[in-house]
């Protein structure tokens, strides 16, 4: 692996800090891992809200620099260490829109706007109220989005844009283990392709960096 002990992550537990892991893994990059958690107060702490007000993770420190959100992470790590061989992001214009329009659509419908309601009303509804209508809607609105996956894969194309891994992939392998563990239904083209993802040895890696350590 490539030395670049600048890095820092914060943040471990979560889906959306294991794309984290995941991408500096499949970039071979070395960092020192900060495994907090949200709801333990180690995000609220005056440290981690020096770094960020959101007091969300993950978070990378790229020696002066920072930044949040697991999408933009994964694409400042390629844009900025990857070769043209292991980039998780495409170098050409329209590649690389058409990659970015996936990794939205991926953050707002499948995301936030549908596996994130769930787990705000079901597994949280001690903080923000049980609403299991809610939850069967948001269920079901993942299911019609995921007609647009279905149909990308329909080709038994082994990633979203052919034979290479992008950011887009590792956005919906983590959306994907997230609504197996929900419970929401997954047709069965989108599970063969979220199990050779996940059995990507980067992923595996980054499911080890990504376990918090016991108390």
């Amino acid at each position: 692996m490539t030395e670049h002990k600048r890095l820092v992550l914060w943040g471990a537990g979560t889906g959306r800090a294991l794309r984290a892991h995941w991408a500096l893994a499949e970039l071979g990059l070395d960092y020192e891992s900060r495994p907090i958690q949200p709801r333990t107060g180690e995000t609220k702490t005056l440290e981690y809200t020096a770094l960020t007000a959101r007091q969300k993770i993950p978070l990378l420190q790229d020696g002066t620099f920072t930044i949040t959100e697991s999408a933009a992470i994964i694409a400042y790590l390629s844009d900025t260490y990857a070769s043209d061989e292991n980039a998780l992001m495409p170098r050409a214009a329209q590649e690389r829109a058409k990659c970015l329009e996936w990794c939205f659509f991926i953050m707002t419908e499948l995301d936030a706007g549908s596996l994130y309601v769930i787990r705000r009303h079901r597994y949280l509804s001690e903080i923000y109220g049980p609403a299991p209508d809610v939850c069967d809607s948001a269920a079901a609105y993942f299911g019609q989005q995921m007609r647009t996956v279905e149909r990308q894969l329909a080709e038994d194309r082994p990633y979203l844009f052919g034979d290479r891994l992008t950011a887009a992939d590792m956005l919906l392998a983590t959306c994907l283990s997230w609504a197996v563990n929900y419970g929401v239904p997954v047709d069965p083209r989108a599970m063969a392709y979220n199990t050779r993802m996940t059995d990507r040895p980067a992923y595996r890696q980054a499911v080890v960096r990504n376990t918090p350590p016991k108390p």
